[in-house]
């Protein structure tokens, strides 16, 4: 059998060398990185995250498992739950900017974002905890979600592209808390 050949602008020693990429176009030695910081994240939580943490762990929202500090793409999320595509945020200090450009990325791929402040945990966790499991209940297509976000339109008007688009590997959404949960 012949080789079989692709199309490049590098020859094959160039490709070789060039550091892989994953589905978010992060390189290993960065989600390498980002996994080391996720690990360090969940070895040290905030009081806003132990708290919310004692609501969310061992499926007792609903029966929807969660995973703390779970790296997506090139950000580190507090908690998340693969299932439904849904990731909530506990944010103290951080920059609102920020927050915002991370938000959009994940709403761009079809993940639903939820954030709260410390204090709101830490003051009065119950309407929290009533809200994310209303938004789990939610009925929820990431396809439509993902066009709706990608045509900046609501996402009723988006659910027919949607349906037509072909199929998309479940890559975006990989967790790595599993081993490390184990591993603790």
């Amino acid at each position: 059998m012949s080789e079989r050949r692709t199309l490049s602008l590098r020859g094959p020693a160039e490709r070789k060398e060039a550091a892989p990429r994953t589905a978010w176009n992060v390189s290993e030695t960065r989600r390498a990185r980002l996994k080391e910081m996720a690990r360090a994240m969940r070895r040290e939580p905030t009081e806003a995250e132990k708290a919310l943490w004692t609501r969310l762990a061992n499926q007792k929202l609903g029966g929807f498992k969660f995973h703390r500090q779970v790296v997506i793409g090139s950000t580190i999320v507090d908690f998340a739950c693969p299932a439904r595509w849904l990731v909530v945020e506990v944010s103290g200090q951080a920059n609102a900017e920020v927050s915002a450009i991370q938000d959009k990325k994940l709403a761009d791929v079809g993940i639903r974002v939820l954030r709260f402040t410390d204090a709101q945990v830490l003051d009065d966790p119950e309407p929290l905890v009533a809200a994310i499991l209303e938004e789990l209940k939610k009925p929820f297509d990431r396809r439509a979600e993902r066009a709706a976000n990608a045509a900046g339109r609501p996402r009723e008007a988006a659910t027919a592209e949607a349906n037509e688009a072909e199929e998309e590997d479940e890559e975006m959404f990989v967790t790595d808390a599993d081993a490390d949960e184990g591993a603790e």
